[in-house]
């Protein structure tokens, strides 16, 4: 078996009687049943994920994968081509926005070019697992080859497994790469059968022209490259590109290891679509951080089965909503761990 595969039969169920036992001791707390909601929920699930009633404070860790589009030549960004390069030594500097909410969250920051279009130069503080100088144009072709998709796979979800086997028990995922809300856009749309024109965003904020654009670029992407009746993979192959099928390895690399995956905005949700197209167990062991502006996102969350924790006008990717998102989960689990319960506080418990 190939580690894909291997992967793929490793994820098992999540663990619903450890979501309950939490529960029982939440509702053991000093409060009305149920009166912290969804942070309450959030304990639940991280439980159930990790197959453990008391779950620990984290080791938190976010993946950011880098790559570039070929369907970027097509005019659907506001910005050029170049600007993923520049990000990724951004990134490496430290001056990006996920660098400071990384920082703040105290999580580690892993930086991987997975088919960046820039010097073939080693950076500091930058994985390299360049497939190729970016994706081919899909409105002319696959994207890229099944071979380059399954290695994306792989090369993601040997970073989840290096992770896991340093202790980190938590992994946000984020994304950079001018072109790839097309990309996932195309790959939503392969996937679910939803109009185009219906699911297709602005991305960095670009005007009717381009929008225009991006949708043509999309609706000939299909016609080239048809999805229906074709495996997960396959349409990856075609839709997607090298920093989406990276993430979307990281997810399942993550699930296979029990560890919970924090999912940023648009991109990163879809990418985590693929895992779930490839192993619909690995859902279960996503959550959603925000709910960005780009309209598709919400329909991705959706086929997830996920509700976001937040919906704060975000836009930005890059891990952003995630890192933010990691400071709920250490809420939920002090609350857990600290909080008195009726016995301890000697306080009447009415049992409502």
């Amino acid at each position: 078996m190939s580690m894909l595969e291997m992967t793929l039969a490793a994820i098992p169920e999540i663990d619903h009687e450890s979501a309950a036992a939490t529960q029982r001791l939440l509702d053991n707390k000093t409060k009305p049943r149920r009166s912290l909601g969804r942070l309450e929920d959030l304990a639940c699930k991280v439980a159930a994920i990790l197959g453990n009633p008391r779950p620990p404070l984290p080791t938190k860790a976010i993946v950011v994968m880098a790559g570039d589009h070929g369907v970027a030549q097509e005019g659907v960004s506001a910005y050029p081509p170049e600007v993923t390069w520049q990000m990724l030594l951004n990134f490496a500097r430290g001056g990006a926005a996920i660098n400071v909410l990384a920082r703040h969250a105290g999580a580690r920051l892993i930086v991987v070019d997975m088919g960046v279009n820039g010097p073939d130069e080693p950076i500091a503080k930058v994985l390299s697992r360049r497939i190729a100088a970016g994706t081919r144009n899909f409105t002319q072709g696959p994207a890229m080859t099944d071979e380059q998709a399954v290695l994306a796979l792989e090369h993601g979800i040997t970073v989840a497994q290096a992770l896991a086997s340093s202790g980190v028990d938590l992994i946000g995922i984020g994304e950079m790469g001018i072109g790839n809300t097309t990309a996932a856009t195309a790959l939503l749309a392969g996937f679910s059968g939803c109009p185009i024109r219906d699911i297709t965003g602005r991305g960095t904020g670009i005007d009717d022209d381009a929008l225009a654009r991006k949708v043509a670029a999309i609706e000939k992407a299909l016609q080239v490259n048809p999805p229906a009746g074709k495996p997960a993979l396959r349409v990856l192959a075609a839709l997607g590109g090298f920093e989406i099928a990276g993430l979307a390895g990281v997810v399942l690399g993550a699930a296979a290891c029990r560890i919970p995956i924090l999912l940023d905005g648009f991109i990163a949700s879809t990418a985590a679509l693929c895992a779930a197209r490839l192993a619909p167990r690995a859902a279960e062991y996503v959550i959603a951080s925000h709910q960005s502006v780009e309209i598709g996102h919400k329909v991705v969350l959706e086929a997830l089965g996920c509700q976001p924790l937040f919906e704060f006008d975000m836009r930005l990717g890059e891990g952003t909503g995630a890192a933010l998102a990691m400071h709920m989960v250490d809420a939920a689990l002090h609350v857990l761990h600290e909080m008195a319960t009726f016995a301890s506080a000697e306080v009447t418990d009415t049992g409502r």
